[in-house]
């Protein structure tokens, strides 16, 4: 039998269009580009949920926001899901996994004094931690420690530019960390001792790198790879107020989000950046990417030296989008695409008619689960509300396969706050649902009003036409699409079963005298 491998990167708060085979012209990605060749593109991309913790509890469960669950980082995840790693040892496979999770556990299924509960999120239950980023990026200032690197008191400041004590103005200057020490480095080294460590028999890894997530500080020479002034323009509103005048959340964004959220002692409002402010940040971000570039590179060369890289799928995607900039916005937040658009690469090694293929077709994080699954022999769960993409990978656009994009955030918290206060929302009202084709984008809000937006005629989404009576007809089909999509995909975990004289009958499978009660 031929030995199949895995290899899931999970990048975090990659945009989607951060990839040259894609159009991006300015950034050097050579790996990704290689992987692009040797494999397939999927253009229309995207995570159901964000932040980190949502979005990955839908990569690793195959369920929408609206069934797992877990709204927000510090939420807990239902244990009643079957997560990827339990369904991957249901398979004879031990999933190793290189990075973090953000999860918190069921608290009952465990003591409220676990210490999992004191941080922002732990690891998925049922993964093999060989090189946990988590509780505390305790084991990577380990590392350092051990590499002999004198580890400030204060640990995060290595993420503090060179000779300065803030960030603001000064993401051109290196990380008082060097490239060889830096968190990318530190999940490389973890991945080649695990490969070495298996002698090559088989695997499967979950290889996540931290970048480029903030705080927006790269070690040289990545953090003067690329210039300012080659940086792309941020997509926004002529100013704050006319970006904040299109929908009461945008508002309290402009108006509430801080830099200092996403640069290490950062001052100010992020709506407060002006342009060269960005294009620095955004140049520091493209160097930050490279640098994990070049880190997958020495993975892909081992499993290239080894000859396990002609038996290995390769699953190379990121948690979720980053604002960037665009709409006076940081990070990965609200109902915009630069939130939510991120890459997706496949290499199949059975493949190869498609190679360099880039598909067009509507794909959402939830589809990854199936598609591991499928390809290892196995089958998704019932529950799993994505899909296998395997058939893109041989050439083939399966039957009925979605006409939109689907993607949520809840943007609750869960004790009072300004949400709540400004907004005039309870707990239960934080959230917004989006359905996107290639003609409009709806977006539903529990207790704000809805939006509208033609892309065609406005990509960028700078004007809402919910209010228009020219497209109360659209709104109307756009919201009965998107509250029969949610229909459709509540949950089912028992649906398909029924209680019959003769037993408990499964849809397909009907009871007999020995499995009846």
């Amino acid at each position: 039998m031929v030995q199949r491998n895995v290899l899931l990167v999970v990048v975090d708060q990659w945009r989607a269009d951060c990839v040259p085979h894609l159009g991006n012209t300015q950034l050097s990605t050579p790996n990704l580009d290689r992987l692009c060749r040797e494999g397939v593109t999927f253009r229309n991309h995207v995570t159901t949920a964000v932040p980190c913790g949502p979005a990955r509890a839908s990569l690793h469960t195959g369920l929408y926001l609206m069934n797992h669950r877990q709204v927000q980082n510090w939420v807990p995840l239902d244990a009643r899901h079957t997560t990827l790693p339990q369904a991957l040892r249901g398979l004879g496979v031990d999933p190793a996994l290189i990075g973090y999770t953000t999860t918190a556990p069921d608290p009952r299924t465990t003591s409220p004094n676990d210490p999992r509960f004191r941080h922002l999120g732990d690891m998925m239950d049922g993964w093999r931690p060989v090189g946990s980023f988590g509780p505390g990026h305790d084991h990577y200032f380990g590392w350092l420690a051990q590499q002999g690197f004198d580890v400030p008191k204060q640990r995060d400041d290595i993420w503090l530019p060179e000779g300065m004590d803030a960030v603001p103005g000064a993401t051109d200057r290196p990380a008082r960390i060097p490239k060889e020490y830096s968190d990318s480095a530190f999940f490389t080294d973890r991945a080649l001792a695990y490969l070495k460590g298996r002698d090559g028999k088989p695997f499967f890894l979950h290889l996540g790198y931290y970048r480029p997530h903030p705080p927006f500080v790269a070690s040289a020479p990545y953090h003067a790879m690329y210039q300012p002034a080659d940086m792309p323009k941020p997509v926004r509103a002529a100013t704050v107020e006319e970006e904040a005048a299109q929908h009461p959340l945008l508002s309290y964004y402009m108006r509430n989000s801080k830099q200092g959220s996403f640069f290490r002692r950062g001052e100010g409002l992020v709506a407060a950046m002006d342009e060269g402010e960005i294009a620095q940040m955004r140049a520091t971000y493209y160097g930050l990417i490279s640098e994990v570039d070049d880190c997958l590179g020495r993975v892909i060369d081992y499993l290239d030296e080894t000859g396990q890289w002609e038996n290995t799928l390769v699953v190379f995607t990121s948690d979720h989008g980053e604002q960037l900039g665009d709409h006076h916005l940081l990070g990965k937040i609200g109902y915009f695409d630069e939130s939510f658009r991120i890459p997706l690469v496949i290499v199949d090694p059975d493949a190869t008619e498609t190679r360099g293929k880039i598909v067009d077709a509507f794909t959402e994080s939830v589809d990854i689960m199936p598609t591991l699954l499928e390809w290892l022999g196995g089958a998704a769960p019932r529950t799993c509300d994505g899909h296998s993409l395997l058939p893109f990978l041989q050439g083939k656009t399966p039957d009925g396969w979605r006409d939109a994009l689907h993607y949520e955030f809840d943007f609750r918290n869960v004790f009072p706050n300004d949400y709540e206060g400004e907004l005039g929302l309870q707990m239960d009202d934080c959230t917004l649902s989006v359905l996107q084709d290639e003609k409009f984008k709806y977006v539903h809000f529990t207790a704000l009003p809805a939006l509208l937006f033609d892309l065609k005629a406005d990509p960028h989404q700078f004007r809402n036409l919910a209010d228009d009576p020219a497209y109360a007809a659209i709104v109307r089909d756009y919201a009965q699409r998107a509250l029969s999509w949610r229909m459709r995909h509540a949950d089912r975990t028992l649906t398909h079963f029924r209680a019959t004289p003769d037993g408990l009958e499964e849809r397909g499978q009907r009871p007999t005298k020995e499995t009846s009660t």
